[in-house]
């Protein structure tokens, strides 16, 4: 008289569902270096913390009583877990089962996956392999008819995907073949992760022959292409360190817009002054830098964590803590174009001063930049319109902003150094060298005539470059009030952990007036 027979039923229905694709099917992926999607959801979240909704959805085959004798889960799992016990929306495909395609999913699985982490305000993190439940040709056979792409239903997943962009972190981790509606998915988030035996494309090999173009996965879409096009943000050895990835930049942010970066407990002194700072750029102006051992010295030891990097090279962006407070840094390299703005690295600028923006981050600009990159391919890219968005996008924010002038401010790049219209710290190092263009180049333009006119050209060109570059000096600026401070480069970190301290009461919680973008 009680209901041992349907807790039974149930206790079996769940059992085919943790066999996903089958014995087979498991070894296969396992043989080809890959985790299964119940393995990587495990090991992604706290231990034992995984509540899985929809378990026991998807194919029933029935015998002629009536009675189960076989389910086939759907090929997505998803469900609530935490990660360093903060909870968390966590939605993988099983590759086991068809591959990840739509014939074998439940449309509405990953759609409420989405409306949970919208609505309840948690972070998502996506574990994608295959299409994400996106198409098949088989799938007009065993539907019966060809799908609308959107569709009846199809449009509110894809607003959902989006939309959550402005409202908690999202996550991609593609961990296979991502493809089509997968590789969106990918896309669609604050941070991507691929394996570097794993490749993404809008249509893989087979589909792409047909244009003429005979390839293999890692040659159309693999990580060295997607890192560099700037199709997903880091790749990775293993799937462990993808993992780590994603819970390490969940650990910089707030787990919705509605709520503020966390401050962590802080062991590394503010006022630490490092002498390496006095020598780490030249006086050589024509000799580089490396500028990651900078950024390393003045944030919390350890703490500065990079996104992106082989994508708009010329910008270094990531998180990094100040006395344990989190912030967004954009640093120059000028080991790439001598750090001069390209058009992706200005698509760069737009996309991480976004994401400072949506969640409330602080930013710190350590700032080298002689002007736009100039030059043909240059034009072709369209250069001076995506610097044109990234000054507005800098324009927009509302976050606290300081920037270091390390070297270089030159041109209309160099204006995008510090929002306009409203208070912002500034500071420059005595290496500092700004104005209107750089004098090499400038010098024979606007004084032509006279340098023609000497004796020794060579000698008055130097004559007059020596007579204006005295008149170059940071001091001669800091005079006028033109930059508000020449400092020792030394007390840059202690200067930054005050920015971060003056900063915190600053911080608003709630959605940015400008959704972020993919």
């Amino acid at each position: 008289m009680n209901w041992k027979p349907e807790l039974d039923d149930l206790a079996r229905r769940e059992a085919f569902a943790r066999e996903m694709g089958g014995a087979d099917k498991v070894k296969r992926q396992h043989d080809q270096g890959r985790l299964t999607v119940r393995e990587r959801i495990d090991r992604l979240i706290d231990a034992k913390s995984f509540h899985e909704v929809g378990a026991v959805s998807g194919i029933g085959e029935y015998d002629a009583s009536g009675e189960l004798k076989h389910l086939t889960p759907a090929n997505c799992v998803f469900g609530r877990g935490k990660i360093d016990g903060r909870p968390v929306v966590v939605v993988g495909d099983d590759f086991t089962v068809r591959g990840g395609s739509a014939d074998a999913s439940i449309s509405a699985k990953p759609l409420m996956a989405e409306e949970m982490a919208h609505d309840f305000r948690l972070p998502i993190i996506r574990v994608i392999e295959g299409s994400g439940g996106g198409g098949s040709v088989k799938t007009i056979e065993t539907r019966g008819a060809a799908n609308l792409p959107g569709g009846v239903g199809g449009t509110r997943w894809y607003w959902y995907t989006t939309s959550n962009l402005a409202q908690v972190p999202v996550i991609g981790l593609g961990l296979g073949s991502v493809a089509g509606l997968g590789a969106a998915r990918l896309a669609a988030s604050h941070y991507s992760v691929m394996t570097k035996n794993s490749a993404m494309f809008v249509a893989g090999p087979p589909v792409v022959a047909r244009l003429g173009q005979s390839l293999e996965k890692k040659e159309l879409g693999g990580a060295d292409i997607q890192t560099r096009a700037g199709g997903v943000d880091h790749a990775v050895e293993t799937e462990e360190e993808a993992f780590a990835c994603a819970r390490r930049f969940l650990s910089y942010l707030p787990s919705s817009v509605y709520d503020l970066p966390p401050t962590i407990a802080c062991n590394d002194d503010p006022e630490r002054a490092e002498e390496s700072l006095l020598n780490a750029v030249p006086r050589n102006r024509r000799q580089v830098y490396k500028m990651r051992p900078i950024i390393d010295a003045v944030v919390d030891k350890g703490s500065f964590f990079e996104m992106a990097a082989n994508f708009g090279r010329p910008i270094i962006t990531g998180f990094a803590r100040l006395e344990g407070r989190a912030v967004l840094l954009l640093a120059s390299d000028p080991f790439h174009y001598g750090g001069s703005w390209t058009a992706e690295a200005c698509q760069k600028v737009v996309r991480f001063v976004d994401l400072a923006e949506t969640f409330h981050l602080p930013v710190v600009y350590l700032m080298d930049c002689p002007g736009f990159m100039i030059g043909l391919d240059a034009e072709k890219a369209a250069t001076i319109r995506h610097g044109v968005r990234a000054m507005t996008a800098v324009n927009q924010t509302t976050v606290p902003w300081c920037t270091i002038i390390i070297r270089n401010a030159f041109g209309v790049a160099g204006v995008v150094h510090q929002p306009a219209n409203r208070f912002s710290m500034r500071y420059a190092w005595p290496s500092a060298y700004w104005g209107s263009l750089p004098l090499e180049g400038g010098i024979e333009a606007a004084y032509r005539a006279e340098i023609d006119a000497a004796e020794d050209p060579k000698a008055k060109q130097q004559e007059i470059e020596d007579r204006l570059n005295k008149l170059r000096s940071p001091f001669r600026s800091a005079e006028k009030f033109w930059v508000e401070e020449v400092i020792n480069p030394t007390k840059t970190r202690s200067l930054l952990c005050e920015f971060a301290r003056l900063a915190e009461p600053l911080r608003n919680a709630g959605p940015s007036r400008l959704a972020m973008r993919p």
